[in-house]
């Protein structure tokens, strides 16, 4: 009898374990749950907010397609999973598994912010991102406010405790801002103010993309707050937890990051809601349950491509407790990310700075804007389904090789 992979979420993570796995379809039932019938792909978001970009080229149609592979697809709202009777109940329906892919994402805590229903906008979400571009069409200029708010992490296992969990969306929003701002001819009656809660921005790269994007919010008059933790947006200003305050006719926020309320009431997360796990990404008390991205304990900074490199590790762990391999796959955490800067503008980032601190590469360059834009379309057309390991491999060592090791 064939065994059942039951795997919560459909974003990078989700679908990369998918992916990795389904060549096993005589060995292994699938089950996808999402919320929706589409896989978002969130690092598209910024370009729908404020280039424009359809909504729809974001969401990817993923029921369908997988249907026709043979893939159950289940649509639907993880209400609570039964760790001791292998179950997982979504809605009123039962599914049993005998392996569990927990890979929900992360929540974007909008209403433990203050006035942010009323005022803020943000591009964490697509209903997010199509507000605030909705927005943008009416904006004539005046004070814009970016930045990530607190979010707060457990210490059941060991991992960088960030104080935001990933500031590629903030730096993208600026930038972008900028450049539309001087293209619409409205900059000038502008000031953009970007906060962080962190002693530090971009805290989890080293010195080197954190003085390339210094560089860059310095030409372009874009002012830095340290160690500000965002309280509440009015309609006039944002206001921080020392009592500063930044006058503000557009916020835009990265909001905090919290797990899924279901993951804390089954007791399958740790002290703040999310998943700990070893360093095969299975979970530390039961042996059939595994994370990957954002809602693993281990995932610091919370971003697509360590979601991508868990699920590598968590495929090769089951493929390995099925007697299908000798080796798991190491977790070699790294920050990869392209940034959008606005037109042909555009910094590729990859660091390890935060872990083994090999290499720390900020790459601006028009070759990496292209980059990014071919990314979304073949992520888009492949239905969630990354490049061939040997070309991401292949790209990565030319980077460090043209560009050093730090």
């Amino acid at each position: 009898m064939k065994k059942k992979i039951v795997i919560i979420g459909a974003g990078f993570g989700g679908l990369r374990v998918l992916y990795n796995l389904e060549k096993y379809k005589d060995k292994f039932d699938f089950t996808v749950i999402n919320k929706t019938d589409y896989s978002l792909e969130r690092p598209a978001l910024p370009e729908v907010a404020i280039e424009g970009k359809p909504v729809s080229k974001a969401q990817i149609k993923i029921k369908d397609y997988l249907e026709k592979k043979g893939i159950n697809f289940k649509l639907g709202e993880v209400k609570e999973i039964k760790p001791e009777r292998n179950e997982v109940i979504v809605d009123e329906e039962i599914i049993p598994y005998d392996y569990l892919i927990i890979a929900t994402g992360s929540i974007k805590d909008y209403d433990s912010i203050k006035g942010y229903r009323e005022y803020g906008y943000s591009v964490c979400d697509d209903k997010e991102a199509s507000k605030l571009y909705e927005r943008l069409k009416t904006f004539e200029g005046g004070n814009v406010v970016v930045g990530a708010a607190r979010s707060y992490f457990g210490h059941v296992v060991e991992a960088p405790d960030l104080k935001a969990p990933c500031e590629g969306p903030v730096g993208e929003v600026m930038f972008m801002i900028d450049h539309r701002l001087r293209k619409e001819g409205k900059r000038e009656k502008s000031s953009i103010n970007v906060f962080t809660p962190g002693e530090i921005f971009f805290e989890d790269v080293g010195d080197n993309p954190r003085n390339t994007v210094g560089k860059f919010m310095e030409e372009r008059g874009i002012k830095l707050h340290l160690n500000k933790e965002l309280v509440e947006i009015t309609d006039k200003e944002v206001i921080f937890k020392d009592g500063s305050s930044l006058p503000c006719d557009l916020a835009i926020i990265i909001a905090p990051y919290k797990a899924p309320d279901f993951i804390k009431e089954s007791g399958l997360g740790d002290d703040m809601g999310w998943v700990p796990t070893d360093r095969t990404m299975k979970h530390i008390k039961y042996d059939n349950i595994y994370a990957v991205g954002d809602v693993n304990a281990l995932a610091q900074p919370k971003l697509g491509h360590i979601a991508v490199m868990q699920a590598d590790v968590a495929s090769s762990a089951i493929e390995k407790q099925e007697g299908l391999t000798d080796e798991i796959k190491p977790f070699k955490p790294e920050v990869f990310c392209i940034m959008n800067m606005g037109g042909f503008e555009a910094t590729l980032i990859l660091s390890n700075a935060l872990y083994e601190n090999e290499y720390d590469i900020a790459w601006h360059s028009p070759i990496a804007k292209l980059m990014k834009i071919s990314f979304d379309e073949e992520y888009y057309y492949a239905h969630g389904k990354l490049p061939p390991d040997f070309m991401i491999e292949i790209s990565n060592y030319l980077i460090k090789k043209l560009f050093g090791g730090k």
